[in-house]
């Protein structure tokens, strides 16, 4: 709050009769003394030496009005009663106001702030959240609360990396359609993608770390490494099916096969995260949870891509040969004459 004077210009207490423009011009000179002469008629003096253009402002000096008594004392050279003091002319008396008068959108708003400290800004919001809920029925009418700030901004960037992530996951999947000309491949290669998904929440879990805009991006990240290793496994167990072999030895080959590769790409990627994933130096906490999110998610992606990929794509590719094979029989049983 802020202390204020409410200054009254007196009329027939003093006997004077005051127009509109004398009230004006009472109220400028007040102004000019009090708060400076340069917001309402700037003044400039160019320095002819130096060719700078400096500001002058007159107004009362400090020490002469820094009390009630002073300020009445203060002469005003105004219209009717030119060269009488201020206090022969209005009465003063103390009042209170909003120090600072903040808009937003135009409406009048009261700005509360507030700052996170030793927690994560996703669960101070939810706590802020909850008290809004409670007191919201206590608002006057045409009043509301809103969370505006860095909760404003993490929350839309939230919604855009997870909606990144899932754009992510169907765009590569449509890629590998195009390139593979099948559906049923291009699924079993990306069924690795939820464990990943699994290893990234376990990884941030045990290491305490908050979800935030660089995990999500490290998300972003692990899911073309694990579909790239699903690829080399189904690729491979595709084209020995192609060879004539069944699906159930067709995926323990490719098992066993891509076993190096697969590993070899895993670990290159996870030795080379876990600097970052230390958080060492100087800023380093900043991009800690992008390499605990690759690692967690290749850790689980690749056991997956080894193991479960292989027996997933021996079920479905073993039930599609079944269907042909019945298929099959039944066009040799009833040829077409």
């Amino acid at each position: 709050m802020l202390w204020f004077l409410n200054v009254s210009i007196l009329d027939s207490e003093k006997g004077l009769s005051y127009t509109p423009d004398a009230r004006r011009d009472v109220a400028q000179a007040l102004l000019v003394g009090l708060s400076g002469s340069f917001q309402t008629s700037p003044t400039f003096w160019l320095n002819p030496k130096n060719h700078v253009s400096y500001q002058i402002s007159t107004m009362t000096p400090q020490y002469w009005a820094d009390s009630l008594q002073d300020l009445q004392n203060i002469p005003v050279t105004a219209a009717p009663a030119p060269g009488a003091i201020l206090g022969s002319l209005a009465s003063l008396d103390r009042g209170t106001a909003m120090a600072v008068v903040s808009h937003y959108n135009i409406a009048s708003v009261i700005d509360l702030y507030a700052a996170a400290e030793g927690r994560d800004l996703g669960g101070v919001s939810r706590d802020i959240d909850k008290i809004i809920a409670a007191n919201k029925k206590d608002l006057p009418r045409g009043s509301e609360i809103t969370v505006r700030g860095q909760v404003q901004t993490m929350r839309s960037s939230y919604i855009g990396l997870i909606a990144g992530l899932a754009f992510s996951i169907v765009l590569v999947y449509l890629l590998i359609v195009v390139n593979f000309q099948s559906w049923l491949d291009p699924f079993i290669m990306i069924s690795a993608l939820p464990a990943a998904l699994a290893g990234i929440a376990w990884f941030l879990f045990i290491t305490h770390t908050t979800l935030s805009v660089p995990a999500l991006m490290g998300a972003i990240m692990c899911m073309g490494v694990a579909t790239s290793n699903s690829i080399l496994v189904v690729s491979f167990a595709t084209e020995k099916m192609g060879e004539g072999k069944d699906s159930v030895s067709a995926a323990l080959e490719a098992g066993f096969t891509r076993f190096r590769p697969v590993l070899m790409t895993a670990l290159a990627m996870i030795i080379g995260m876990v600097p970052m994933a230390l958080g060492l130096g100087d800023g380093g906490e900043q991009n800690a949870p992008l390499g605990r999110a690759v690692i967690g998610g290749l850790l689980f992606a690749t056991v997956s891509t080894l193991f479960f990929v292989p027996a997933f794509f021996s079920v479905l590719q073993g039930s599609r040969q079944h269907l042909a094979s019945i298929g099959n029989k039944h066009q040799a049983q009833n040829p077409v004459e």
